[in-house]
């Protein structure tokens, strides 16, 4: 199958997410607003009445009659499909929970720098950012890799990745989690890292697979910039 994603095309933002699943197990797919004349076809789409179950915003996929939204639900249908996720039920929903805990982790990384309104410039609420940011980075951004860490500590011998031997979407999200935390905030990060050598070893071990490392040197990577979730303010980065 050939898989279409829509997302905003100069961003990694949330869809970026689902961007590593297709790239690493080297699925067909095309990302829809980043091809001429892409951002109309996605902004048609979504404004379509002929559309059963429209989707509230990006990133969204279209897979065959398929329309799924939301980062965690597209994951949690391409998982089995692409081979990142275990067979068994219960794993299929261990690793669906886990996805949800990296999306509100998500959400919170994204509040350092929107902490009123998304709808509202950073310089409009620069002095709420900043308080929302310390607390982050202090109490927040530990919690989360505290969680992740005692997960891969408690794994079993020989398991190289979250839920085993085989890797699966959620390693792939926690790659993305810790490039998105060094981007926005190096100096938190600089102080963290050493506390979780079993999350940045994770890390490491997803960006050297080959289809990822090819991935992440190539132009389909979007860098990271001053318009998606992961925003670097040195401001913030206390």
């Amino acid at each position: 199958m050939r898989y279409e994603l829509y997302y905003w095309p100069s961003i990694q933002g949330r869809g970026e997410f689902v961007r590593l699943a297709l790239e690493d197990a080297g699925a067909d797919y095309v990302d829809v607003a980043r091809r001429p004349k892409g951002m109309a076809a996605m902004m048609r789409f979504m404004e379509s009445s002929a559309i059963e179950r429209p989707p509230f915003a990006p990133p969204f996929l279209k897979a065959g009659k398929l329309v799924i939204a939301q980062t965690a639900n597209i994951l949690f249908y391409l998982g089995p499909r692409l081979d990142l996720v275990p067979k068994s039920e219960p794993s299929r929903l261990w690793a669906h929970q886990l996805q949800l805990t990296i999306a509100d982790w998500v959400a919170e990384a994204h509040d350092t720098h929107h902490p009123i309104s998304g709808s509202l410039y950073y310089e409009d609420q620069k002095a709420e950012a900043k308080r929302r940011a310390a607390d982050f980075t202090a109490e927040r951004m530990p919690k989360f890799f505290d969680y992740f860490e005692g997960i891969l500590k408690r794994n079993r011998k020989g398991s190289e990745y979250i839920l085993g031997k085989q890797i699966s979407y959620v390693d792939l999200s926690l790659f993305q989690m810790i490039e998105g935390l060094r981007y926005a905030f190096p100096r938190a990060m600089g102080r963290l890292e050493s506390e979780y050598p079993r999350s940045v070893a994770l890390h490491d071990r997803v960006g050297a697979r080959s289809r990822l490392a090819s991935y992440l040197s190539s132009p389909r990577r979007i860098p990271f910039n001053q318009e998606g979730i992961f925003r670097h303010y040195s401001e913030l980065d206390g």
